[in-house]
């Protein structure tokens, strides 16, 4: 299986916050591997701006360093053609100074992307004066990142800032969740096979677990950190996004409108959480190792570093079943994976052999990604008939070799951004749902006052996650296994 590399038409990419952590360490890298397999064309360009009063050769030393040490397997000759597309015009967001020049570097005959790698605070101001500037053209897009607000008053400002200077199919919301890989295979999986869609239901799904754990803490950004949590960090966006494209109903088209409209069906279908059906919890401090409030430096602080939660979707394709939702700081094991567990056997004609195990289909998007299905199997050999569960493994680097290195998603998400295909962006109205059912379950243990629970260090999480399954008689899979 050879992968083939569409070029994408001409253009101009603005990077707002150029000089920032984020475009160092995904945006750039993301663009040079794209410009180099050939996919970027020799007419394109990047043109850097930020508040820092530099020319554009210090901005391409800038941006040499960056590839050097976040795209290490760089070519020298193919990096200083790059560096050739590479400009800056330093530019006051919220002020007046640059944006003539601003104006100046622009072409008018290719596509105009604007990508702001900037705080959320700053979306709004820069869109207008994008606008005001004359900048905003038919053919412009406008690239942010999350968060997409803070609660569901912040996000619906948010969107009327953007909204007043560009129009939606304009506004590109990303979430680099979903330009992974093994993300955009679960549709294929679902939609392009007729094997799982007519078990995708009630009937043959007992339950949905999906897990994203990380092994870092938040040292380095604590203070940003705990005005959010993982609930508005991870939950409100990247595991309700995962939660979707498992949920939704086949679009009628693979189209952008059609694949998102799907998606907010889902986000409406959620049922309200109850305070039993979550856990919260904050890693300890231990001999040796800071803890969540040692990073935030906040004694007091109640805000969570884990959380689960079984969500409901009040449809027929899904009723009855439970999402289990949990994602988590300073666990186990950094990985990212959706399991759907199918309903056991209702009866087992086997003679000696306990209640038999249903099948488990497991997406892992990373580190290893792939799909496996746990399947039951009679054990090879003689004197008697015994059972053993054994994993189909449908690994991408086994099955395809060479072109099992994804790219980053950034680099797939920004050619759809010049592509003009919004597939992978969340629309407004999904962001909109997606806090409408957030917030009451953030305002609810707000008003009762809970605490997180604590937690250990390299562990699954708190107790309280485990007996959230246990009730239900169920378990979570081992993190980190």
């Amino acid at each position: 299986m050879v992968s083939r590399v569409i070029p994408v038409d001409p253009f101009d990419l603005v990077l707002f916050g150029a000089t920032g952590d984020l475009a160092q360490r995904k945006i750039l890298p993301g663009l040079y591997h794209r410009f180099e397999v050939g996919q970027m064309p020799e007419e394109a360009r990047i043109i850097g701006t930020a508040r820092s009063d530099m020319d554009s050769d210090g901005f391409r030393a800038v941006v040499r360093n960056s590839i050097k040490e976040f795209a290490p397997s760089y070519e020298k000759d193919t990096l200083d053609r790059f560096l050739s597309k590479v400009d800056y015009v330093p530019v006051d967001a919220l002020g007046d100074a640059g944006w003539s020049d601003l104006a100046k570097a622009l072409r008018s005959d290719v596509i105009r992307a604007f990508y702001l790698s900037v705080g959320p605070g700053l979306f709004s101001g820069i869109a207008q004066r994008l606008y005001d500037a004359g900048l905003a053209t038919s053919d412009s897009r406008i690239v942010v990142e999350k968060p997409f607000g803070h609660d569901l008053a912040s996000a619906k400002a948010l969107n009327e800032g953007l909204r007043a200077c560009f129009q939606e199919h304009q506004i590109y919301r990303i979430d680099h969740y979903l330009g992974k890989e093994t993300v955009q295979n679960l549709m294929a999986l679902r939609f392009a096979n007729s094997l799982f869609e007519p078990l995708w239901n009630a009937t043959h799904i007992d339950h949905v677990q999906i897990t994203v754990a990380e092994t870092v803490g938040v040292e380095g950004r604590g203070a940003y950190y705990d005005q959010s949590g993982a609930m508005r960090d991870m939950i409100q966006n990247h595991l309700v996004q995962l939660m979707c494209l498992t949920a939704m109903e086949p679009p009628s088209k693979f189209s952008p409108n059609s694949v998102r409209d799907e998606k907010v069906k889902v986000i409406e279908a959620l049922e309200p959480v109850e305070p039993k059906d979550i856990a919260r919890g904050q890693y300890r401090t231990e001999k040796g190792d800071d803890g969540y409030l040692d990073h935030v430096g906040d004694p007091g602080s109640r805000t969570e570093s884990y959380i689960a939660l079984k969500a409901h979707i009040g449809n027929w394709r899904w009723a009855g079943v439970p999402f289990y939702l949990r994602t988590g700081k300073r666990l186990r094991g950094r990985e990212s994976e959706i399991a759907v567990f199918f309903r056991d056997p209702p009866h087992t004609i086997f003679p000696n052999v306990g209640p038999l195990h249903g099948n488990v289909l497991v997406i892992r998007l990373q580190p290893d990604e792939g799909i496996t299905l746990r399947t039951t199997i009679k054990e090879p050999g003689q004197g008697g008939f015994r059972l053993s569960d054994v994993a189909l493994d449908m690994s991408f680097a086994d099955a395809l070799g060479d072109n099992a290195k994804s790219p980053d998603a950034y680099e797939r998400l920004i050619m759809d951004v010049i592509r003009g295909d919004q597939t992978l962006f969340m629309r407004g109205d999904e962001a909109e749902a997606a806090w409408a059912w957030v917030d009451p379950i953030i305002h609810g243990w707000e008003e009762r006052g809970d605490k997180p629970a604590k937690y250990d260090q390299g562990s699954s999480g708190p107790e309280e996650a485990l007996m959230l399954m246990h009730r239900d008689g169920r378990r979570w899979r081992q993190i980190g296994g």
